[in-house]
């Protein structure tokens, strides 16, 4: 008799793999931590609005309470920004929620996933978790393939994992490309274009997804608080699509799946433009610090539409360990993304110009060792 519990499929999850909290830096390399500098979770670097922050001290009263199970106020203004009825919103415990919620609630054990190489890792870890299959399809350019992520739909495919931009590679798809896929997409496959990295778009390529809701119902988008709104320690995300679908989300949402506190800071977040302007233009401007950085130290990198750049550090196989860890001893944070197949990059999020600099100083010191 087996003593092995869980289905085969489950205990073949390798878990999550989340960036390396500062204090376990600290600890692991005996560092002060007010030293450290993490540029490994595509987090706001300055963190939580003052808007919001203002708005969970009024929400903390309350906290012997239940939080609002549908989210009637976020749902409101959300509604409101983006031209759309409360009613195709599905609150989530960050947009990584949403996209678990989507697999569950579309996808049966055998069916089919489509996805791309070198996209979020999330989409192959909710594949996993229900049995479905992996239709990964390879990259062009490190992106998206659009035309043949349509071409590998097959029959038993249920649902497509779109990011856009993507991560790790801080790739984008123009609106016209990405409309023209939505439109081939046949009918029965649910698709769910992951806009995490949305609001550090310049405003050349921005455009308003929400709206394709409206003509595409097998259509699902989902975003996030944890990335521009700087909200990353609340855990609030959404996905706005028809309601044949939504009324699906919300069987399976945790019923209090958002906290008081969350929805609170998230309404504030939402309407606080001045902050994500501001943040917006630290990205732009940290880009730039990367990009002539990477230049300079003539190394390859992956052109970015997101607030992270993916960078080849070396041409040996374990270069991206290699040069990881020289700069954690530097006390420098980034992302190592061998687990993505990826083993001589590096994905090192954009930070205030300080930030940068130690990083850009770091790295410099790591490449000449």
């Amino acid at each position: 008799m087996s003593n092995h519990y869980g289905p085969e499929y489950v205990r073949a999850i390798a878990p999550y793999q989340a960036g390396k909290p500062i204090a376990e830096v600290a600890r692991e390399f005996g560092l002060d931590e007010a030293s450290i500098v993490k540029l490994a979770s595509n987090e706001n670097p300055f963190g939580v609005p003052e808007s919001a922050r203002q708005a969970m001290l009024a929400a903390a009263a309350d906290l012997g309470r239940y939080p609002d199970a549908n989210g009637f106020d976020l749902k409101a203004a959300l509604a409101k920004r983006y031209d759309v009825p409360a009613d195709w919103i599905t609150l989530g415990n960050g947009s990584n929620d949403i996209l678990e919620i989507a697999a569950h609630a579309f996808v049966e054990k055998g069916q089919a996933v489509v996805y791309s190489q070198y996209s979020f890792a999330v989409y192959a870890l909710a594949t996993q978790g229900l049995g479905a299959r992996h239709i990964v399809v390879p990259a062009a350019d490190y992106g998206h393939d659009l035309a043949a992520m349509l071409a590998a739909v097959d029959a038993d495919t249920r649902l497509i994992f779109v990011a856009n931009p993507n991560n790790p590679t801080g790739t984008f798809i123009p609106a016209a490309e990405m409309e023209a896929f939505l439109q081939k997409v046949p009918a029965h496959v649910v698709v769910v274009l992951d806009e995490a990295y949305n609001e550090f778009l310049a405003a050349e390529n921005q455009f308003e997804s929400a709206q394709w809701v409206k003509k595409y119902p097998n259509l699902l988008v989902s975003r996030t608080f944890s990335k521009a709104y700087g909200l990353a320690g609340l855990r609030v995300g959404f996905g706005i699509a028809q309601p044949a679908l939504t009324d699906l989300l919300n069987r399976i949402r945790q019923p209090f799946n958002v906290n008081s506190m969350a929805q609170a800071a998230a309404i504030a977040a939402l309407n606080d433009k001045e902050f994500l302007s501001r943040s917006a233009a630290n990205n732009a401007a940290g880009y730039q610090q990367f990009v002539a950085a990477f230049e300079a130290l003539g190394l390859e990198y992956v052109p970015s539409f997101g607030n992270f750049v993916l960078v080849k550090v070396g041409a040996d196989a374990d270069a991206g360990a290699r040069v990881n860890l020289a700069l954690l001893q530097q006390g420098v944070i980034v992302r190592p993304v061998g687990n993505y197949g990826l083993p001589q990059w590096l994905r090192i999020s954009i930070g205030l110009p300080q930030e940068n600099a130690i990083l850009i100083a770091a790295l410099t010191k790591a490449l000449a060792a």
